[in-house]
């Protein structure tokens, strides 16, 4: 039987093991990327309640973002910090975790927040240029009633972005 289904040109009955290694090995590999990628982390407040963000502030670390994270500290997010003011979409393509995105205009001020469900091609895009974007675990800006209008202290110049 086994050599009539090689014949036909059919699976190993080993495929599925080598599937899923290469599997976990992908998984570990952009796990360890994730985390070995050592960003800045900068402290941020909003209204009375204090942060701490690593912030993403190159191409590379903004595409990387926050996929592969299993898990988030509390209190913990990643601040985006584009170049110049635009109105990036995001999406939750490889990123486990349900998220909330603050979307942050020049002057630290709060545009809108969406809720993003975890890996998930739909983008979530501001309502009016931006120049920052915070991630937080899903639920924290509503837990702290903050809202669009708020403004987030402590921002880095978005020079921290330039090559």
């Amino acid at each position: 039987m086994y050599e009539c289904h090689r014949q036909a040109g059919l699976a190993s009955p080993a495929l599925p093991f080598f599937v899923a290694l290469f599997l976990s090995l992908t998984l570990f590999y952009n796990t360890a990327r994730a985390q070995s990628m050592r960003l800045p982390v900068v402290n941020l407040t909003i209204q009375h309640h204090t942060l701490h963000a690593e912030v993403a502030a190159t191409p590379k670390s903004r595409s990387l973002g926050l996929m592969h994270r299993q898990s988030l500290p509390p209190d913990t997010g990643m601040l985006f910090v584009f170049e110049r003011t635009g109105q990036p979409c995001f999406w939750m393509k490889n990123t486990p975790l349900p998220l909330s995105i603050a979307f942050i205009d020049d002057n630290g001020a709060i545009v809108n927040i969406a809720d993003m469900q975890p890996n998930t091609r739909d983008n979530h895009c501001p309502v009016a240029p931006i120049r920052y974007a915070l991630e937080m675990q899903q639920g924290w800006f509503k837990d702290k009633g903050i809202q669009p209008g708020d403004t987030v202290q402590n921002l880095p110049s978005a020079s921290i972005a330039l090559p």
